[in-house]
Formats: structure tokens, sequence, C-alpha cells
């Protein structure tokens, strides 16, 4: 499924993964689909030595659809969110490294797409990081937990998830959902610099070692999403 927000760029043995929908970059099944296409063209072609995740100015992704999610649709609700967790699953689980270039409002699923990432670097710009579902009546689902549990600081795990915590970039990097921060105006270039480090890693050792670092985590969100989606429990509201 090809989406009009989602183009790509190549510098060197870099895929850049451009999202701008013109708007928030919220999550349609459409944008999800593109995004998970390119990092599996990107495991697939020996020449690319990492990806890059880059947003629009000032909003990296305002999370899923809202015209989906505030709809009465539960079975819509439920195969979005099933859709954004299997995406969520699948950059975590490249045997290429995906790097974030965030450049600004990371909110809900896109906080969570942020810590599927290996590397994330935010711009310097006012903007607000984090997961707010518990602000706005919904228990996050049980894949959501699972990688915010193995990515985020455990001494903000608390205030990130139960209580709605939104940060700063810099605060998102000492939550862990960012690893760096730095002058918008350099965010792609920093981006494309630190995955171009990746290309010394020999892919089949990365590869390997990936799946023994996160192959616990990784089976449970498969699980998680496939019963999410098979029961219609995705997401409560």
């Amino acid at each position: 499924m090809s989406s009009t927000a989602v183009t790509t760029e190549r510098r060197d043995g870099v895929l850049i993964c451009h999202i701008d929908d013109g708007k928030a970059n919220a999550l349609s099944k459409e944008i999800i689909a593109a995004v998970k296409q390119v990092v599996l063209e990107a495991e697939a072609d020996t020449e690319t030595a990492a990806v890059v995740l880059h947003g629009r100015d000032g909003k990296f992704c305002a999370g899923f659809d809202l015209s989906v999610m505030m709809g009465d649709d539960l079975a819509a609700i439920t195969d979005l969110v099933a859709d954004g967790g299997d995406l969520v699953r699948t950059i975590y689980a490249a045997s290429v490294p995906v790097v974030a270039a965030c450049t600004g409002h990371a909110l809900a699923a896109g906080a969570l797409v942020l810590l599927g990432c290996d590397l994330r670097i935010g711009a310097d710009v006012n903007c607000k990081i984090g997961l707010n579902e518990v602000a706005l009546g919904m228990v996050i689902p049980d894949w959501a937990f699972t990688i915010a549990v193995e990515r985020l600081s455990r001494r903000h795990l608390q205030r990130s998830v139960a209580t709605a915590r939104i940060t700063s970039a810099h605060g998102a990097a000492e939550a862990g959902f960012l690893d760096e921060v730095v002058a918008a105006d350099e965010l792609l270039d920093v981006a494309v610099a630190r995955a171009g480090e990746f290309a010394s890693l020999d892919r089949r050792a990365y590869a390997g070692t990936i799946r023994k670092l996160r192959g616990e985590v990784l089976d449970a969100m498969e699980s998680q999403v496939a019963a999410d989606r098979k029961s219609g429990s995705g997401v409560s509201v």
C-alpha cells in the first residue's frame, strides 16, 4: 500500500523515509503500510546500511488517525492500533538500524515509533513528546506497554506511562524517548551521519545480535498484536 505522505531519498547507504502529510503526520493505515514497506525494502537491499525516519517541520508524528480513533467503528480502531503495533515491532526487529529524526511533536503512537527506533535524535524545538493516552481516557495496548518498559528509563516509567507526562525534547531524552537533541537545522544531516556510521557493521552479525538481544520482547509484541487483532481489545476507552 502506498501513500503520497511517505517519500524516500538515498544518501550513500542511508535510506531516508520522509513522512509529511501536510498536517500532523497522524498514522493512518496507508502511512503505516508505506513506512513498513520502506523498512522491509531496506532489509532486502544489501546496499542499505540504515534507515532514517524523518518527520515534517515541527511534527514527527501526532499519533493514530483521530478520524478513526474517535469514531464508532471498534473494528476499525482495533485494526489501526494493531497495524501500529506491527509497525513498531517491525522497526524494532529490523535487520538494519533505524534512526529517528524527530522533527517536533511525537505523541501517543508517535512516541511509540520513537521507542521502536535504534537511535532517536530530536530537534531542539518547542514540542511535546510522550504517551498521553491516560489523559485521553485510554489504556495503551499490551504491545505498547512491552516496548515502553523495554526502552524507557526505569526512573521515568511511571510518570511517562501511568500519569501521561508530556515533555520537551530535552525531557524526552531524559525519559528515554530520545537519545540526543540537536539544533533543528542540523537534525537531518546529523541523523544521516549517525546512520552512516552503521555501515561498518556486519549485517548478518547485526541481525543475529538483534534477535538475541530483543527476541523475547519481539516475540511478546508479536503475540500481543495478534491477540489484540483477534479479540478486538487493542485499546480501551
